[in-house]
């Protein structure tokens, strides 16, 4: 599982402090997590549960995700990429770990699983840009986000995957020079989907670009895109607008954590 400091002020990566035993190291990196955690059943890392991506059983006996975990029963919780879970499917890892999850070895695991995970995890993105759209918290449109951005409200910024290059600079430079962060590189990033599919899950015409200002909006849309963007890895698809690299910093959001509830159990 990769570091996610930089991103959602997730998992402390700190090197332990002397005297500390690995167990006591541990406790430490769950403890700098914001909200319930759980351990990732192939990696065995602890992240919080927005992060992480939960498998549960299906009536049939297939394992399914279940992205917004509401499935009854136990589950197993993943936080490794869409390449590592292929590899743990093919050796057999992952039918071990969920065996021992679920406390069964009745169930079959689907051969499409990672692509079920890929778009069940988009649906859930998409989704949660629609709700915010809706509730008021974002705006569409290059000179509303452009004015907001330059007033200092604008707390997070997307593009479509066929944004062009001119339009993404220029909305960077202004949310820039309106959060006083000129020279930095601040900018906003370009997702894995094209016009037509932002235009629809917003339900508005022609979306090329996203902005949020909103901080706990654009809190709840960076977890749930950035667990999209985790899984299915660094450039699925061919993104023009340069801020489409890696590091784009989508989201200024800061903020202190606060104490955290363990539970270790998978449900």
């Amino acid at each position: 599982m990769r570091n996610r400091d930089n991103e959602r002020g997730g998992v402390n990566d700190a090197p332990a402090k002397k005297g500390r035993s690995p167990r006591e190291s541990a406790k430490a990196a769950r403890d700098s997590i914001d909200g319930p955690v759980r351990r990732c059943i192939l990696s065995g890392e602890h992240d919080a549960r927005p992060h992480l991506i939960r498998l549960a059983l299906a009536p049939d006996g297939r394992v399914l995700p279940d992205v917004r975990a509401k499935a009854p029963g136990r589950g197993g919780w993943i936080g490794v990429t869409r390449g590592e879970l292929e590899t743990a499917i093919a050796k057999g890892k992952l039918k071990g770990a969920l065996a021992r999850a679920f406390k069964t070895g009745e169930f079959s695991i689907p051969d499409d699983l990672p692509d079920l995970i890929a778009s069940a995890l988009e649906r859930n993105a998409l989704d949660r840009l629609g709700l915010e759209s809706r509730s008021g918290m974002l705006l569409t449109g290059s000179d509303k986000i452009a004015t907001a951005a330059r007033s200092g409200q604008l707390h997070a910024l997307y593009h479509a995957s066929d944004a062009g290059d001119d339009g993404c600079r220029k909305l960077a430079q202004a949310w820039r020079v309106g959060s006083d962060r000129e020279g930095s590189d601040l900018k906003g990033l370009a997702l894995p989907a094209t016009r037509p599919i932002l235009s629809m899950a917003l339900g508005r015409e022609n979306v090329v670009h996203i902005g949020l200002t909103d901080r706990n909006a654009a809190k709840r849309v960076s977890e749930a895109l950035d667990r999209w963007l985790h899984f299915i890895g660094p450039d699925p698809v061919a993104t023009p607008c340069e801020t489409a690299s890696q590091g784009a910093s989508a989201s200024d959001i800061t903020g202190d954590r606060t104490a955290v509830t363990v539970h270790e159990d998978f449900e």
